[in-house]
């Protein structure tokens, strides 16, 4: 049975050829319809088609915009690779440890190695008492930075013994690790790492639901993975596992753009090591039929895509998003729950916070976060 032909594109002529022949670099097959036979430079809104299990990849390509630029035309366009390191920044507490077992988990499966980053503050300069309403400052002696940094690598050197003791005893898998350590504000050093290294996760803890309240503003994972564009695990304390082979359910948020058909197939391309069922949920501010059937539609689209994959579907009520989804989490046994975060501008995330920080103050279930940024 031939497979059924997708549109993935409306475009002009020139531009159809153009993403025609990077679809094709990629060994993805394409067909261009509605060419106007006697003048095809002049076609305008021909459709570019391609199979239904080509789409996944084909939105990755086009969702970058790379095949837009002219320096595309007869060569491929240049990526970052992602390294072979899982990337785990921590603060010595326990919930760091707790992001620890999964992440070296995770090195393990996947034959990486673990980098654990811990970022450090110290204050170059520092108030001194104000005169006549102006402020005056003064550094700090040089002794003082010393017993800082010192009480920072002892702090490191202790973690790292801890770390080894687990692996001598079996409790964390035998995989290479290393101890960095950076100066600065944490999040922004953490987002600078991972950007010139490319990690190929970052796993983070974080307190249980009832701490999280005092840390709303400021809170270094929530900063992380609204800015980051690299794949965020982020585990609390309380989590009930301590590995991801226990993981049985995971639940996937969409909003029907089209970019979660490129979240999701990373999600399972990246965890097909592991066996697990998946909830499409969706969360609706009002009762709507058709958003029902919309679900119920990509619900069907991949369940071709992934036939060895169980998928359900579910319509959650966005009028109290901790409660609502808290109660589906618990009456369903979700395991993790699956979020992509977007590009957005700083005024969008300081006054409508993503989903992703909402769900991180509101829940003790571990977060995926899948990183639409370019």
């Amino acid at each position: 049975m031939e497979e059924k032909l997708v549109t993935l594109a409306i475009l002009t002529y020139a531009k159809a050829q153009i993403l025609k022949s990077v679809l094709e670099k990629e060994g993805i097959k394409s067909y261009i319809q509605n060419v106007d036979l006697i003048k095809p430079a002049v076609s305008s809104g021909v459709r570019l088609r391609i199979r239904e299990s080509d789409l996944p990849q084909a939105l990755k390509i086009t969702e970058s915009n790379l095949w837009l630029s002219e320096d595309i035309i007869g060569e491929k366009p240049i990526e970052i690779e992602k390294t072979n390191k899982v990337l785990i920044p921590i603060d010595f507490s326990d919930y760091s440890m707790k992001a620890c077992e999964f992440g070296f988990g995770f090195a393990k499966t996947f034959g990486n190695e673990v980098v654990l980053l811990h970022v450090y503050f110290t204050p170059r300069y520092m108030p001194s008492i104000p005169y006549n309403d102006v402020f005056s400052y003064t550094g700090p002696d040089e002794e003082s930075i010393k017993n800082v940094i010192k009480k920072v690598n002892e702090d490191l050197n202790n973690f790292s013994d801890k770390i080894k003791t687990k692996i001598d005893t079996g409790e964390f898998p035998n995989v290479k690790f290393s101890c960095v350590l950076k100066e600065g504000i944490p999040e922004e050093e953490i987002l600078r790492y991972a950007k010139n290294n490319s990690p190929s996760i970052i796993v983070m803890g974080t307190r249980g639901k009832n701490k999280k309240d005092a840390d709303i503003i400021g809170s270094v994972t929530a900063e992380v993975i609204d800015r980051s564009r690299t794949l965020v695990f982020v585990v609390p304390e309380n989590t009930p596992f301590k590995i991801f082979n226990e993981v049985k359910k995971v639940a996937f948020i969409t909003n029907f753009d089209q970019r979660d058909l490129i979240a999701f197939d990373s999600l399972v391309q990246r965890l097909n090591a592991f066996k697990f069922t998946v909830t499409l949920i969706h969360l609706a501010t009002l009762k709507d039929t058709w958003n029902e059937i919309k679900l119920a539609g990509i619900k069907d689209y991949f369940q071709r895509q992934y036939p060895d994959l169980e998928i359900f579907y579910e319509i959650v009520m966005d009028d109290n998003l901790g409660q609502n989804l808290d109660a589906f989490i618990q009456k369903n046994k979700i395991d993790v729950i699956t979020i992509t975060s977007y590009k957005r501008n700083m005024f969008a995330r300081l006054f409508n916070p993503s989903i992703a920080m909402k769900m991180i103050f509101h829940t003790d279930t571990p977060l995926f976060v899948i990183s639409d940024k370019k």
